[in-house]
């Protein structure tokens, strides 16, 4: 049965390393069990239920890919887009988290429609790639901030708007412990190392007393809460259009990018440089995303982690099964899930933060049309804490520039309509 899902010989691999490949994945990505459930609860919603509804939401997404798609491509709750749900759509524009998941379970619709027409390509292609690169930067600056603030490291200040709080704190001495534990451990090969870190932090807290010990396994706790709460008559109304578009924007461009390097990675694209089996592939990611909704977390996306499980070896999607049955396992430790602090994820955020900003390497700052936005979305995206308001004033502000430097040749009918459509947003909003 093996054999005939995965093709485990045609792609010269075998059980045992298929097996190996997705417990390596796994754990270079179960920290999202810790942090997504934490950062939702910031938004109101149940921190339990939000824990089975992650774990089995990467289940479903993870499976999916590997039974459909048949790549090594591990799925789960996607930083940033929770950072965007919990800390912009319910913080600062005040919807209910019910709204924001019928935001959530659209933007799936739409990505699910996106891929079924064909029109995933010229999307993605007509937008410059140096927006892509400094939508990704911002977002890693803008979990940057989360975790400096949930520290301590950073606190409010009513002259400067932030300042540098108490680092000597236990919670920002902790915060740093766990960065510095990741980092080392990463440089010296451990997979997993931040799961590492964060559990390490989390003990500490139980030892100085700052945490209450309150178990390790038991029964998964109740998905009542959120399980089909979504609100899609709230998420339908005209001002929430662009927050469907930005679930959407950074699904979709998150989605290709992390397909595209772990197919290079791996060696799968053909000698035209395309992955094949591509739509199965978008099949899977807004699939999970739906489900994912409906069961009460923010988007679902395929890992860049899942390049780790890739160079131990995985080549079929019986790693991403794997991946998918462990993270089903985990719905068992949801007391250790309630026990971690803020202070424990905060070095996570910080790192995700690093991985997300390497891109900026990739920019042509030589070409300061090209340059310019991308600084302009990294900058504006922590600062208005608003991952939607940073896309949108890099898309205005690239074909503005564009525009007034006479390079108007470099714009797209994507960038254009785009850009009409936020400055629409700001003026009649």
């Amino acid at each position: 049965m093996l054999e005939k899902l995965f093709k485990l010989k045609q792609n010269q691999t075998s059980l045992k390393q298929e097996v190996i490949a997705g417990v390596t994945t796994f754990l270079t990505m179960a920290y999202i069990l810790f942090v997504n459930p934490m950062m939702l609860a910031d938004a109101g919603m149940d921190h339990g239920a939000v824990f089975v509804a992650t774990c089995v939401a990467a289940a479903i997404g993870c499976i999916i890919m590997g039974v459909v798609a048949n790549y090594p491509i591990a799925l789960a709750p996607g930083m940033g887009l929770n950072a965007f749900f919990t800390y912009t759509v319910v913080g600062e524009m005040g919807y209910s988290w019910e709204t924001a998941l019928g935001a959530v379970f659209l933007s799936g619709i739409c990505f699910m429609a996106l891929s079924l027409v064909r029109v995933r390509e010229w999307i993605v292609n007509s937008i410059p790639m140096s927006l892509r690169l400094g939508i990704a930067a911002g977002i890693g600056l803008f979990l940057a901030l989360i975790g400096l603030q949930s520290s301590g490291i950073v606190v409010a200040s009513p002259a400067t708007m932030v300042t540098l709080g108490d680092v000597t704190s236990f919670s920002a001495l902790m915060s740093f412990l766990g960065f510095v534990i990741i980092i080392a451990l990463v440089q010296r090969g451990f997979k997993a190392a931040v799961i590492i870190s964060i559990l390490s932090i989390t003990a500490l807290g139980v030892m100085f007393g700052g945490v209450e010990y309150n178990g390790l396994v038991s029964a998964p706790p109740s998905i009542a809460p959120t399980f089909m709460k979504m609100d899609l008559s709230g998420a339908l109304e005209i001002s929430m259009l662009t927050v469907v578009f930005a679930f959407l924007f950074v699904d979709l461009f998150d989605t290709s990018g992390t397909l595209v390097a772990v197919a290079q990675r791996g060696g799968f694209l053909d000698d035209k440089g395309r992955l094949p089996r591509l739509n199965r592939a978008l099949m899977a990611d807004s699939t999970a995303t739906i489900a994912g909704a409906a069961l009460g977390t923010s988007t679902t996306t395929s890992y860049i982690e899942s390049t780790a499980g890739v160079s131990a070896g995985g080549r079929t999607g019986l790693t991403a099964v794997v991946a998918g049955l462990l993270f089903l396992s985990a719905l068992f430790i949801s007391p250790l899930a309630g026990m971690v602090p803020p202070y424990a994820t905060a070095g996570t955020l910080f790192y995700v933060a690093i991985l997300m900003m390497s891109g900026l390497v990739h920019v042509e700052w030589e070409d300061l049309t090209e340059a310019a936005p991308v600084v302009v979305v990294c900058v504006l995206m922590p600062l208005t804490y608003s991952i939607a308001t940073g896309i949108a004033f890099g898309f205005i502000a690239y074909a503005a520039i564009k525009l007034a430097s006479g390079r108007y040749r470099d714009l797209t009918a994507g960038v254009v309509v785009m850009a009409v459509l936020f400055i629409a947003k700001f003026a009649f909003t």
